[in-house]
């Protein structure tokens, strides 16, 4: 397992996530009172909580994954980090359909270094969300340069042993998602159909030529042999700069044209469920993994609407009747539960929050909003 992933996992599907919220909230039927400005500061408000510099010099250390449940709880808290609220099913929905996208990019990466410009890609798209703001756009172009000095200098090894450790994170998410249906790219249960054509890694030969060669060193024998692909060679290598053309398109913005996206557990998943359900053991790293991820969370400011204003709640599904029968059909065992943990620095509040941890994996899921406001989270202050 490579130390250095998190960073990258983490940007990701928060690019994604920010893809569907933008769409949704350009598609989503909102009162007469909801302008584009107001859509706009719901995206500056995740995105400024997101690149938080506090935030991203912890991210950066190197460390171990978080469990699917604790990343979870990132996400939960940055979705939630203006005055826009979403209930369960939609989190659900909402955090399918990053992690699904973005393991369908790492399949597809030609080469392991391209999950670099990858995260590249989104950070591009970020840029572009924020453009009007200078401020939180120098938050992005610092994220930028730290993925630069961490990651230019790496060997196709090491990236090599972060790709793996990516599809170790996803291998056992199967949801179904309606672009990926529609496009054949994904089958009924759920895995994705990888090409044989297109073009070859950057720094390799089309396939179709064996050479031998003899102990000197040189050419002694050519031998041709057809293949099923239809393979090029890339005209250039994606750029690595700050800016710059990144040939590669994967983790660019699939929802830019408005179509559907509907999410759906394949039938294997569900007859699966319960073979798949989690140890619910206390994990012996829950009290590590609990207080890292607390320290993460403790300095980022959740918004809260003031005054009169009052937050809107924002749906994943097309009516509200298909998302109540969500939140009512999808498995247990594959739903993400949230905890409301409050931290201080009263004496043995640590000790606390580490038995919560330690129960975090049959804590009661919390109810749905209404819509007014409230934060999902409860404030990590004190760590």
């Amino acid at each position: 397992m490579s130390a250095r992933t998190l960073p990258l996992l983490f940007l990701n599907l928060g690019g994604e996530m920010l893809y569907i919220l933008d769409q949704r909230l350009r598609a989503q039927s909102i009162p007469d009172e909801w302008t584009d400005v107001d859509r706009k500061r719901v995206m500056n408000d995740i995105i400024t909580t997101m690149f938080n510099k506090k935030f991203m010099e912890e991210l950066f250390k190197p460390q171990e994954l978080y469990s699917k449940k604790a990343l979870r709880t990132v996400y939960d808290r940055l979705a939630h980090a203006s005055i826009m609220r979403l209930n369960q099913a939609s989190m659900d929905k909402l955090y399918d359909l990053m992690t699904m996208a973005f393991k369908y990019q790492v399949l597809l990466c030609p080469r392991p270094k391209d999950v670099l410009l990858v995260t590249f890609n989104h950070l591009d798209a970020i840029k572009d969300f924020v453009r009007d703001s200078p401020g939180i756009l120098n938050q992005v172009d610092e994220t930028f340069r730290q993925l630069i000095e961490t990651y230019g200098c790496l060997s196709a090894g090491e990236f090599q042993l972060i790709r793996q450790t990516l599809l170790i994170f996803f291998q056992d998410m199967h949801i179904r998602v309606s672009i990926f249906l529609k496009d054949k790219v994904q089958n009924s249960n759920g895995r994705f159909v990888l090409p044989i054509s297109g073009p070859v890694p950057w720094g390799t030969e089309v396939p179709g030529l064996i050479r031998m060669f003899n102990r000197n060193g040189d050419e002694i024998k050519r031998t041709e042999f057809t293949t099923d692909g239809n393979y090029v060679t890339p005209q250039r290598e994606g750029s690595f700069e700050l800016y710059g053309d990144r040939v590669l398109k994967l983790g660019t913005n699939m929802y830019s044209v408005s179509r559907p996206v509907e999410t759906h557990m394949s039938g294997s998943s569900k007859n699966s469920a319960s073979h798949a359900k989690e140890n619910i053991t206390p994990n012996p790293l829950a009290k590590e993994e609990l207080n890292f991820l607390a320290r993460l969370l403790g300095g980022l400011e959740v918004k809260k609407p003031g005054g009169s204003e009052t937050g809107f709640r924002l749906n994943l599904f097309t009516t509200d009747e298909e998302e109540e029968h969500a939140a009512l059909t999808r498995p247990e065992e594959l739903s993400y539960k949230v905890i409301s943990i409050e931290a201080t620095q009263e004496p043995g509040r640590r000790a606390e929050l580490s038995r919560i941890l330690g129960e975090l994996e049959v804590a009661e899921p919390r109810p749905a909003s209404s819509g007014k406001g409230e934060d999902l989270l409860a404030l990590m202050d004190g760590l």
